[in-house]
């Protein structure tokens, strides 16, 4: 081992005693924090304490800030996968680069995704190459889902259903990969690698209009580094991507129809596949999920704007 390797791997012990002293301080100090938030209690000036929780709040946003940049035990999906691997990168550049490389992931695959259901459509009707569709589907939302945590880990603020939809995306593409070539598979073949068609589209639209977006809010200060384009609808989408709408929920209702035409297709005599009814079930989550959480999202920012007409 050269000197130069030595000094390295001193320095990188060194590095990693370091933070783990500061994450430590960092769980000290919250802890205090925490403890203050509750003598707060025992004021009666209202000036004094609106003073502290701000200052509070400055803390624990600051607190926040540092500990995007220090090793943080992985989840227990990315436990599962990876082990207990440092997955926490150590400077916005890197956190940065490994995020405009997720995105231009999405946009590759959604392009080679749409050509290929395009070529399944119409132009083969071969079962191994639906099977090879299937598989990219699944390898593709598999990634997404590790990507994602890893995203997560590092300060990206993806939360709640838009992730878990792509855990019911994984199984859903898996059934599809095992469900066997008959007279079922061939009656709903076509309407799902339409569906595909439709989706990749708007997933292109989506991730045209909403990069742009985000570059403009990151730009004005309204919106953190490390946001990311969703499959979805999101507050900040409200300024200038509204037009979407229609398409999303046309998307949603088309997975309801899915849903529907799948569990007519289980009541059939001849029906002995189990992938029928398990397909119609994740189509019917994704739609619950995806009409719900974009309703949500639409309705919270009326209700918004309307306690804001109310107050000029």
């Amino acid at each position: 081992v050269t000197p130069h390797l030595l000094h390295i791997d001193k320095y990188l012990t060194y590095m990693t005693k370091l933070q783990d002293k500061c994450s430590s301080e960092i769980t000290r100090q919250r802890k205090k924090l925490k403890e203050l938030s509750v003598s707060l209690k025992d004021l009666e000036d209202v000036d004094a304490i609106t003073e502290i929780e701000d200052s509070i709040n400055d803390r624990s946003n600051a607190f926040s800030e540092m500990e995007a940049f220090l090793p943080k035990k992985n989840g227990l999906y990315l436990t599962l996968v990876l082990g207990n691997v440092n997955v926490t990168l150590l400077n916005k550049q890197s956190k940065f680069a490994y995020k405009d490389e997720y995105e231009k992931f999405k946009l590759a695959l959604t392009v080679i995704l749409f050509v290929f259901s395009f070529t399944c459509r119409f132009l083969f009707s071969y079962r191994a190459l639906d099977a090879l569709f299937n598989f990219l589907l699944v390898w593709y939302y598999c990634t997404l889902t590790i990507r994602e945590s890893i995203l997560i880990t590092n300060g990206s603020r993806i939360k709640g259903w838009w992730v878990f939809h792509h855990y019911v995306s994984t199984f859903l593409s898996g059934v599809m990969l095992t469900w066997p070539e008959g007279a079922l598979y061939q009656m709903f073949r076509n309407q799902f690698l339409t569906y595909c068609l439709y989706q990749s589209f708007v997933q292109f639209l989506q991730y045209y209009y909403q990069s742009g977006c985000l570059y403009r809010l990151r730009a004005l200060g309204e919106r953190h580094n490390m946001d990311l384009t969703v499959e979805g609808f999101q507050s900040w989408m409200w300024r200038g991507l509204t037009f979407l709408l229609p398409f999303l929920f046309f998307g949603h209702f088309w997975q309801l129809y899915n849903s529907i035409t799948l569990f007519r297709m289980f009541q059939l005599p001849e029906c002995k596949e189990w992938q029928v009814a398990m397909c119609g079930c994740s189509y019917m989550v994704l739609f619950m999920g995806n009409f719900f959480t974009t309703l949500g999202v639409v309705y919270q920012k009326y209700m918004n704007n309307q306690e804001k007409s109310k107050t000029l």
